[in-house]
């Protein structure tokens, strides 16, 4: 049987020479994804049939059950993936739609994954605005630029304490600490800024008065498509998120196409926001289930688990000088 163990750092270019031989489409088949919220969602791989497959814990709640994500990254089929690993695997998570139609012709049950569909736009439309249909987002824009001394520049190594401490006052306003998904996100973000360089993120920050106010990064997810990780902006400055939007995509995102901005998790706001954008087109994604299988849901986390959380972290990342 096929050896399947925990996702690693040493992984990075076996799973990246693997992702540039077939390109993904959806945005959680990147190292970075699948790597930074394993503390949220834990991640294995295993190589067979010159593919690799990318496995976590079903949502079953005893754990015992595997989930495959997405589609194996090479020439095997999800179905061959499966058997080939001494696994209980329930099911398949993130799928498109051409491998939903073969799953559900195999016998699975397929359900659409409408709170994860990727917003896929157009670089030139975020970073111009140009039109009446983004009227309010230049306004709000014009707005934000009136009212203060805003200034962007790309995120470089000497800045990564300064977005790191941003990171720590949003959460603060935000009170992370008792969310267990914006506990999860602080860990994923902190991480990835201690791994910026060695990720190869694409970034940019805008500063108000001299001080960061609000970031983004992102990284390339196949040819002439950029996929945006995170962005944060402080909540007390009206229009600077959608400032952050524009700039991040007008000065760092110049060599793409389009950028994939990932999806609304099913929040109503988030979903709003995003198509408030105008996307060119989703990616689509599906969850597959074995027959005998009904979809569980994950277990909640307790508040004060996330604040012991939240508060190692940051003390780990202060000892390592972000």
């Amino acid at each position: 049987m096929t050896e399947v163990r925990p996702l690693e750092l040493s992984d990075l270019p076996m799973v990246k020479a693997y992702l540039r031989r077939h390109p993904p489409e959806i945005s959680e088949l990147t190292f970075t994804n699948l790597f930074v919220w394993r503390s949220a969602r834990p991640v294995f791989l295993a190589e067979a049939d010159d593919a690799i497959v990318f496995i976590t814990n079903s949502r079953m709640g005893d754990g015992n059950d595997k989930l495959i994500i997405g589609n194996p990254v090479g020439g095997a089929s999800p179905l061959a993936a499966a058997r080939s690993l001494d696994l209980q695997v329930a099911g398949f998570s993130r799928i498109p739609e051409t491998t939903a139609s073969q799953l559900r012709e195999a016998g699975l049950h397929v359900e659409a994954d409408r709170d994860n569909w990727d917003y896929v736009y157009r670089v030139s439309d975020l970073g111009d605005l140009a039109g009446r249909r983004f009227h309010k987002k230049r306004n709000l824009i014009k707005q934000c630029l009136r009212a203060y001394a805003c200034r962007y520049e790309p995120i470089a190594p000497g800045l990564i304490a300064e977005c790191a401490d941003m990171q720590d006052r949003w959460c603060k306003v935000r009170e992370c600490g008792h969310d267990p998904s914006l506990c999860s996100e602080y860990v994923a973000i902190r991480e990835s800024f201690s791994l910026f360089e060695h990720l190869q993120f694409i970034g940019g920050v805008v500063r108000v008065d001299g001080i960061i106010q609000a970031y983004a990064i992102g990284e390339q997810l196949q040819p002439g498509v950029a996929v945006c990780h995170f962005e944060k902006a402080m909540p007390e400055f009206r229009g600077l998120g959608q400032l952050i939007n524009q700039w991040f995509s007008k000065y760092s995102l110049g060599a793409f196409e389009l950028v994939n901005r990932e999806q609304d998790m099913g929040i109503v706001g988030l979903r709003q926001a995003k198509e408030s954008y105008h996307p060119h087109h989703m990616v689509e994604k599906f969850n597959a289930w074995f027959p005998g299988v009904s979809p569980g849901k994950a277990l909640p986390v307790e508040p004060h688990e996330c604040d012991k959380h939240v508060h190692n972290s940051a003390i780990a990342n202060k000892a390592n000088g972000l």
